[in-house]
């Protein structure tokens, strides 16, 4: 009783929140004809815009080293999503501290989770975290191409006048993810099996390790709401040091210093593991740059992820 009472008084503080964007008017999106778009993660803003072209206005919230699972929205991103006309989000629980206002703009904007449309016996569920999905499914290559289908689907039902151009640039998008995956497959297999160990910050790699035969360890779980405590870092070193691990790996979301912890207590137990650079987890690199974008991303982490593990990556 107390917690619907709780989430009854949250709801209507959201739906206040919204009714006074709505009333600020247009602030930062162009009335020119495009449809207005707004996304949360970097890795949707990408594809939105390529599947979208000329006839979208994409404004992304959550820019280089956001980590979507703690991100609030501020008075700024309200007015953002209710000036919209399309929203685009990840869904499966990823942007968790946004929940509630995602759910209030569901009911008067046209709102999708470019997750909804992967089949549910290709999602992985985390132990420890009851009843819920893990969200990061970009990390398999294969998997995010039902995002681009669902931008796509949700563009041309949209605006049909341009579907033909839509389904045109998605299926471009497509046929370069492919030859993504094609070769994370290739630069992967120069690295001996038992070398396909991954330690990273949080667990964000487990569709990557599925998808390209990795072991995947993380310090703390799929949320990073919570943080690592003493006693998870000594089992991670533990296992570390056990295994002879070669490097581990920080991620630009969330602070070094998680990982600089690890390796501390790793080198306590007599082994030296190396930082074998940072990974793009939750949130692409700065526009402009190679990382920025999604296909970018996904070369970067492969290519420091296999050269650090004592790998040879081919361009």
């Amino acid at each position: 009783m107390v917690g619907d009472l709780r989430r009854l008084r949250s709801l209507l503080c959201v739906s206040l929140l919204v009714l006074l964007g709505a009333c600020a008017g247009r602030g930062g999106m162009p009335d020119d004809g495009r449809i207005r778009i707004v996304t949360t993660i970097g890795m949707i803003t990408d594809i939105t815009e390529r599947v979208g072209g000329e006839h979208v206005h994409v404004q992304g919230l959550m820019g280089p080293g956001v980590d979507p699972h703690l991100y609030k929205a501020r008075a700024g991103d309200v007015r953002k999503l209710t000036e919209a006309q399309i929203i685009f989000y990840g869904g499966l629980h990823l942007e968790a501290a946004m929940g509630e206002v995602l759910e209030e703009m569901s009911s008067r904007t046209t709102s999708v989770a470019v997750t909804d449309s992967i089949p549910r016996a290709l999602l992985l569920r985390p132990s420890g975290y009851a009843g819920t999905w893990d969200p990061h499914v970009w990390f398999d290559v294969e998997l995010w191409m039902y995002a681009v289908e669902a931008v796509e689907r949700t563009l041309s039902a949209y605006d049909p006048a341009h579907a033909a151009e839509y389904a045109r640039n998605a299926g471009v998008l497509l046929a370069e993810l492919r030859e993504l995956d094609d070769w994370v497959h290739t630069q992967v297999g120069t690295l001996p099996e038992e070398r396909r160990v991954l330690v990273t910050a949080h667990d964000a790699f487990s569709y990557f390790g599925r998808a390209y035969g990795f072991r995947v360890i993380g310090l703390q779980g799929i949320s990073t709401a919570t943080e690592a405590g003493t006693r998870d870092v000594q089992r991670l070193a533990d296992e570390i040091a056990r295994l002879r691990i070669p490097a581990i790996f920080v991620e630009s979301s969330i602070p070094r210093r998680t990982v600089e912890a690890v390796q501390a207590a790793v080198a306590a137990r007599g082994h030296r593991v190396a930082i074998g650079g940072e990974l793009f987890s939750d949130a692409l690199g700065t526009a402009g740059t190679p990382e920025g974008t999604y296909i970018g991303m996904v070369r970067h982490n492969v290519s420091t992820i296999v050269r650090a593990l004592g790998g040879v990556v081919t361009e």
